[in-house]
This record gives C-alpha cells, structure tokens and sequence, in this order.
C-alpha cells in the first residue's frame, strides 16, 4: 500500500471512528485551540476524563464526519462555526455546565510576549535562586529591586509587575519564566454547542455565573416574601408562617386581654403594671390636692 493510500485510509478510519462517537453522545462541541499547547491539552483530557471526551481532528474530516451523521438533525449547521485550529468535545453534560466545567479546568501556563496576564501578578520578596549576573538587569528592567544576599539575587519588595488584562512583554515574560511564575491561563473556549437538535452559538453560552445567582437569589426573596404576606403554604415557609401565625395571635391576645394560657401570665403582669401606675397616679394627685 503506497503512502497516499495509507493516509486516505486512516482518514477514513478517522471519520467512521467519529462518527461512532457521535451515535455516543446527546452533546457535541467545538472548541477554539488558541494558545493551548500539547502538554496542556493533555492536563486538560485528565481533568475532564469521565465528563467529555476530546478529539482533535482537521476541519476537513469533521465536516465529512458530520454530513454523514444523518441522525443527528440540524448538525450540519455546526460547520458554521468551523474556523481556525478547533477541537470536537463529545459529552451529555448541560452544554451550560461543560461551560461551566471546562473554565473551572483551565491551567496556567508560562507567559510568551503578547500574552494577556490572567489576574494581577505579584512578584514575591525573598530569594530567586538565582546566582548574581545578567539576572540583576534583567529583573530591574521590569521594575524589580535587588540585592545579593548569601550569593543569591535577592528581590527586595514585593512588586505588581503586570494588571490583569494587561499584555505581557517580551522582556517580562522572560523574567516570570526564570522565577516560576505562570500568569497565563490556558484553556478551551466553547465555539458552538450541538445540542439534540439546536445549535447554541458561543456568545450564547457566555453565562455570568455570580450575576445569575444573584438574580435567581433576588427572586427567591421576593417570591418567599410574598408567600408570606399572602400566608400561601408551602413546605420552605411553613415554619415562619406558623411562628408569624402564633405572634399574631398573641398579639390580639395581649392587646384585646384575650386569656388564653398561652398570654394569662403576660396579662396579669400588664395589669399588675397598669395598676401600679394607676396608685402612683392617684398618690400623686391627693398630694397635689393636700397642699392646695
């Protein structure tokens, strides 16, 4: 078999073997390969083992795979999305949630010039390892203090040496690489979701997780509140409708002098202060009409 009939072969191999996998799954995902480098896609396989599986194959098979995926309705609109280095995830996760799950399983990773810092990064004082030499300019270039203490390059303070956002430059990525410090995140960003039948476009899945949970919590409030005021019973406000119920209750008892037993003891003592009050009242008006 000559070369070019064994490469033709193994992708039809790869196709049919795609295909069989898509019969698997209720969910099929691309995802873009921007700055995600093998050893990182192989961290990343790890991570999501048992919740999808990831595929990399060119955009040319993946669309023979998906023409031939006849059931699977409305998958073909997936090649829309075809663009760049992508990567096919199969999984039955909520697409919502293998959002969700692959930012929770990004990885950091050592920054190139251009990069965008992932959070602020701070650059420790103590000790870098390093021996006195080229290093000392290196580090002051990027705005680090030094010193030499016990043949080693000291840094002296503590350093903010790039914002969040901000672009990393060449000289800076090289000092980070030789202190240990990865500021970049890598991972794979969702492209578009097929989910039995309906294509979820990218800007779609974008989900703000803290602004969403304070929505459903705002709502939750609102809607526990009016259940009370309206005493609608329901097994998550039963309790306080009960505890409102028997406050009320007490209160007409108190205010009407109602003696129940569970007010009497408190109604009596109301009494016994009002009639205290009446004496000190009547005391003081005999007093006054003695010395007039």
């Amino acid at each position: 078999m000559t070369e070019q009939r064994q490469i033709l072969h193994q992708k039809t191999r790869d196709i049919e073997e795609i295909g069989q996998i898509m019969q698997q799954y209720k969910v099929i995902a691309l995802a873009g390969l921007t700055k995600v480098r093998a050893a990182q896609l192989q961290q990343l396989r790890k991570k999501l083992q048992g919740n999808a599986y990831l595929r990399v194959i060119k955009n040319t098979l993946i669309k023979r795979a998906i023409a031939q995926a006849k059931e699977k309705p409305g998958l073909d609109k997936l090649e829309d999305h075809l663009a760049g280095s992508m990567i096919l995830l199969f999984t039955n996760l909520n697409p919502f949630k293998l959002v969700t799950l692959l930012e929770k399983s990004k990885v950091t990773v050592t920054a190139k010039a251009g990069d965008v810092a992932a959070f602020d990064v701070v650059v420790p004082a103590g000790s870098t390892g390093q021996a006195p030499g080229p290093i000392i300019s290196q580090l002051s270039a990027v705005g680090l203090k030094t010193r030499i203490e016990s043949g080693s390059v000291w840094i002296s303070k503590e350093t903010l040496v790039v914002k969040e956002g901000e672009a990393i430059s060449d000289r800076l990525a090289a000092v980070l690489s030789k202190l240990g410090i990865k500021p970049v995140e890598a991972g794979l960003v969702l492209k578009a979701v097929y989910d039995e039948g309906t294509i979820i476009a990218e800007e779609d899945l974008r989900v703000d997780i803290n602004a969403t949970r304070k929505i459903v919590e705002e709502a939750h409030r609102a809607a526990f509140y009016l259940s009370i005021n309206t005493a609608y019973t329901m097994p998550e406000n039963i309790n306080h409708l009960l505890r409102k119920a028997y406050q009320d209750a007490y209160t007409l008892c108190m205010s009407e002098n109602i003696p129940t037993k569970e007010a009497i003891a408190d109604i009596l003592k109301k009494a016994y202060m009002q009639a205290l009050s009446l004496k000190t009242q009547l005391e003081m008006v005999k007093q006054t009409a003695q010395k007039g």
